[in-house]
């Protein structure tokens, strides 16, 4: 058994679990504490901690940690930042990550590590041609995947679609915070995936996020040419996708740093 760890830094909750390799699933049941607020680095650095430690005993001292953060990472800084304080804007979170935690740490975009997860273990495995994966939650992030191999730092949910930045008006937390109905909100759903249908051809599109479990709710009112389909590891890709990513940085660090 090979287990790595993995945490995923949402805009509500952060969520992090020792995580089975050889088999893709989690190794003891994810710990979830509310993302704090302010969420500046510093804030979500504590929480993190406390996240490692209650899972010592399954995750070996000095052994490396992927933490995925819902916005681009370059060379271990974030260039902006939706969906969590503006303090992370340019802030060297990698370092600070590792030095707080005494730990390797690999920082890696929410959306391309659940990617990462669903072509390994998946809805998208095997699978060729290009994948663009999407978790609609409090944003809408996008993973774009050309025969397996990642492209990393998307963000295909700030789109201008209609006037409007595309995850304000279709992202799962609108939907709660409007109160729209899934046929209401699979309208929206049906605009944005035809305009990134029309504008990059791909071969599948999969659906993750946590509202991946209702698909039968709205997916079958989307109408595409391009087959979609619900994630098969739903929100717990993110974490599994980070864990994934830390394993990669001890075993191919050169690799790592380019797709970063």
């Amino acid at each position: 058994m090979t287990i790595s760890f993995g945490i995923d830094i949402g805009g509500s909750g952060i969520k992090g679990a020792p995580v089975d390799l050889q088999k893709g699933k989690f190794a003891a049941k994810r710990l979830r504490i509310p993302t704090p607020q302010p969420s500046t680095p510093q804030a979500c650095g504590e929480v993190i901690a406390s996240i490692v430690d209650y899972f010592a005993d399954a995750v070996p001292a000095k052994s490396p940690v992927g933490i995925t953060i819902p916005g681009p990472v370059q060379h271990g800084t974030v260039p902006f930042m939706a969906n969590l304080s503006q303090e992370w804007v340019g802030f060297p979170a990698d370092e600070y990550l590792k030095e707080r935690l005494g730990r390797p740490v690999s920082l890696f975009n929410d959306a391309d590590a659940a990617g990462l997860a669903e072509v390994k273990y998946g809805a998208a495995k095997d699978h060729p041609g290009l994948v663009i994966v999407t978790t609609l939650g409090t944003g809408i992030g996008t993973a774009m995947i050309y025969n397996g191999v990642l492209i990393p730092n998307s963000e295909l949910g700030h789109l201008e679609i209609d006037g409007y930045d595309a995850e304000k008006r279709a992202a799962s937390s609108i939907k709660e915070n409007e109160g729209l109905s899934y046929p209401q909100w699979a309208e929206r759903l049906q605009r944005y995936y035809s305009h990134v249908e029309m504008l990059l051809s791909p071969d599948l599109f999969v659906v993750g996020g946590g509202v991946s479990k209702d698909w039968e709710e709205f997916g079958p009112l989307l109408t595409l040419r391009t087959p979609i389909v619900p994630a098969a590891l739903q929100n717990k890709a993110g974490i599994i996708g980070a864990a994934i990513a830390a394993e990669e940085a001890v075993e191919h660090p050169d690799a790592l740093a380019k797709k970063r």
